[in-house]
């Protein structure tokens, strides 16, 4: 438990120290590009060649001349904070190298988060076979808690709570594994979007026609209605990925559904303002997900 507490510690630190810096006009209002949807970025790490981009940045004072170009710019030049240096500007730099090499930041996006998710794929696998565990253990569990029912007692508290860690023992259970994969899954989701709204070479280049900034609102609003498949796509994706958890519940823990419905419900607000390449990086991890469980029920299987 003390190792998970030092993890969240240092995710913490690291999330606070040099983060993205939205753009402000002269009235303290966040700078948006009208034709994206996006809130422009002020602390960019290279130099963007749109000309409509570069224009936004003149008007609101932003010098942009000194910075590198996109292709040369190097990711530990400059200390900027251990998030920004060791994550976001590493991260950046992978996505626009692959970008180059195939060709397509879209494309990019997707093989290093498949890269990323393979890298993780013995944590992940590990919290698969956690729910797999729990389902063989929830009878016993439901049974330990109907014998402890109305009981307060300190000591008839601390006799559960030892029953219940030799049923955690016996089925090999880590009740915190499931968090730790959480702790490791929302700083990668950070340090996408942060490196997609910080990297000009990304956020101005298209994939499958979609301009890779543009948010799904601002996409439906101008009349793409291909951008309504991109949001089906997030839920289809997201829900199938916890459709094993959903399917692994047992009555008792019936909540845990309602739960995962209340979520895609915030996933499918938040999804109309994620922009196209965060929505690339999504979908893609969201679809490993779904045939690793299809991997873990099949090894169950046999």
């Amino acid at each position: 438990m003390t190792k998970k507490k030092i993890i969240l510690v240092l995710i913490s630190v690291l999330m606070l120290t040099g983060c993205t810096t939205t753009l402000k006009d002269k009235d303290n209002k966040t700078v948006v590009n009208t034709e994206t949807g996006q809130s422009i970025t002020e602390n960019i790490i290279c130099k963007p060649t749109d000309e409509s981009v570069i224009k936004i940045y003149e008007e609101n004072g932003v010098d942009i001349k000194d910075l590198p170009s996109c292709n040369n710019f190097n990711p530990v030049s400059k200390y900027e904070g251990l998030w920004t240096t060791f994550f976001v500007k590493p991260l950046a730099w992978v996505i626009i190298q692959i970008g180059n090499l195939v060709n397509s930041y879209g494309l990019s996006i997707i093989i290093t988060a498949l890269l990323i998710r393979l890298v993780l794929m013995p944590i992940t696998k590990k919290t698969a076979m956690q729910s797999e565990n729990m389902k063989k253990a929830q009878p016993e569990i439901e049974r330990l808690e109907k014998k402890y029912k109305g009981k307060e007692s300190q000591e008839d508290q601390m006799r559960k709570t030892q029953e219940m860690l030799a049923i955690y023992q016996k089925y090999q259970i880590n009740p915190v594994s499931g968090c730790l994969l959480a702790f490791i899954q929302l700083p990668l989701l950070f340090a996408f979007l942060e490196a997609i709204n910080r990297t000009p070479a990304i956020f101005e280049s298209k994939f499958l026609g979609l301009q890779m900034a543009t948010t799904t609102l601002v996409g439906i609003e101008n009349g793409n209605y291909i951008y309504i498949l991109f949001i089906v796509l997030i839920l289809g994706t997201t829900y199938l990925s916890f459709k094993k958890t959903l399917k692994d519940q047992t009555a008792a823990a019936a909540q845990m559904k309602y739960t995962i419905y209340i979520m895609l419900g915030i996933i499918f607000i938040g999804s109309l303002t994620l922009p196209t390449a965060l929505g690339i990086y999504w979908i893609t991890s969201s679809t490993f997900t779904i045939f690793q469980n299809m991997w873990v029920e099949r090894k169950k299987v046999k």
